[in-house]
């Protein structure tokens, strides 16, 4: 079978709109998702960031809409971020271009009265966000009962995040004889009980492994000590190029703040993005590192979740997350769409045992390695060397510099 979006049984305008916005051809969950939704079956989607979802959830859901017009809210797609919405907007409305359907955002941080009044001048699709549709759905903004088409992108982030209960409560005021698309990185029991509540038969589609990162992927792993990882990461970004986009990932945000204010005293031009901003302060910030005017963002995991940003170079997680899943969801934001791209992770021994698990989940062990002249003062630990949670021997054994790299 040809694979081409007009295969797939996609029609002209669609394909037209595709090819506007640089496609080339279906990535493997749009092959398998879009024929199954055009016929108009329920879909969980098993799939990593990057690998095209937007697409194929939104392009069966616009050509079924087009073939069939009508007033009012037809189509909700629920997401878990700020940043997601806007994403899924954008593509929205460049996949309708030709089809004349409105879209419309909803999302926390900004004032309710510009959405109310775009909401009730009609729009079609709406992406939203759990607590503000909630909020909209409650004021009577938006009237749900001739909802056709419900989209969960990323529920397992949704539930992570703590939208359970809106995400439920929002089920259980929809229409029941809709089409509900579902989409999710993991499946854990929680997503698996939100599954059950929102889908009747579905098919399912898995793309890749749970754990599975692009292939295109370079995973570098440093082993250095917790108070020289600044010190070695503003070596290590002076072999960067200027045009080069960094994504760098730390645990909360007062880090990012910290880490993104020490480097930019080290002469770096940076940003950080995390939810201690108002939302005009990230899409600005989110805006320059597109458009490349700033080429280093430090965000946190919540912050960064729906960041769309092509040709990012490098992927740094400066602190190694607790969450082994979250390791996969960060450099999932470099190498996509068949591309190259580095992910170097700053590990101090109080992370060693987290990071053994990462590689755990993926199957795989990597490579230890140090940055010249922040050589660690305790070797980092091999795939197979035991690891003390808290070692009572630590003050031994610190003060060993030199440490030659070990793989």
């Amino acid at each position: 079978m040809e694979n081409t979006f007009a295969a797939l049984g996609l029609i002209p305008q669609l394909v037209k709109a595709v090819d506007e916005c640089g496609y080339k051809e279906p990535t493997p969950v749009q092959q398998q998702s879009i024929p199954i939704a055009l016929a108009g079956r329920d879909v969980v989607g098993s799939a990593q960031t990057g690998t095209g979802k937007t697409a194929a959830f939104m392009l069966p859901i616009l050509q079924r809409m087009y073939a069939n017009p009508k007033p009012g809210m037809r189509a909700l797609v629920l997401v878990p971020t700020r940043e997601l919405a806007e994403q899924v907007l954008q593509n929205t409305r460049a996949y309708a271009k030709h089809l004349g359907i409105k879209a419309q955002a909803v999302y926390g941080g900004v004032g309710m009265e510009p959405q109310t009044k775009a909401l009730r001048k009609g729009v079609e699709v709406i992406v939203a966000t759990p607590g503000r549709f909630l909020d909209h759905m409650e004021r009577g903004n938006v009237k749900p009962a001739g909802l056709e088409f419900l989209v969960l992108d990323e529920a397992d982030r949704m539930l992570d995040m703590g939208f359970s209960k809106d995400v439920h409560k929002i089920l259980d005021f929809l229409p029941k004889g809709r089409q509900t698309l579902f989409f999710t990185a993991t499946i854990s029991p929680e997503v698996d009980r939100l599954a059950k509540h929102a889908l009747d038969d579905h098919a399912a589609v898995e793309i890749g492994g749970r754990a599975e990162t692009a292939e295109g992927v370079q995973h570098i792993l440093l082993a250095v000590d917790k108070q020289d990882k600044r010190g070695a990461l503003t070596t290590l970004l002076q072999g960067v190029a200027d045009n080069a986009r960094t994504l760098i990932f730390t645990r909360t945000k007062y880090g990012a703040d910290k880490l993104a204010h020490h480097l930019k005293k080290d002469g770096v031009e940076v940003a950080a993005l995390h939810g201690g901003k108002t939302q005009p302060m990230r899409t600005k910030t989110l805006d320059r590192f597109r458009s490349g005017k700033i080429r280093l963002l430090v965000a946190t995991d919540v912050a960064a979740r729906g960041i769309d940003v092509s040709n990012i170079h490098m992927v740094v997680n400066f602190d190694v997350p607790q969450d082994p899943e979250v390791y996969v969801h960060r450099v999932g934001r470099t190498a996509r769409a068949g591309t190259q791209g580095l992910a170097l992770t700053l590990m101090s021994p109080d992370e060693w045992l987290m990071m053994r698990d990462i590689e755990k989940l993926m199957g795989r062990t990597l490579n230890r390695d140090v940055v010249p002249g922040y050589e660690p003062s305790v070797p980092p630990a091999g795939p197979n060397d035991h690891i003390e949670k808290k070692s009572k021997k630590k003050s031994s054994i610190r003060g060993r510099r030199g440490i030659a790299r070990r793989r």
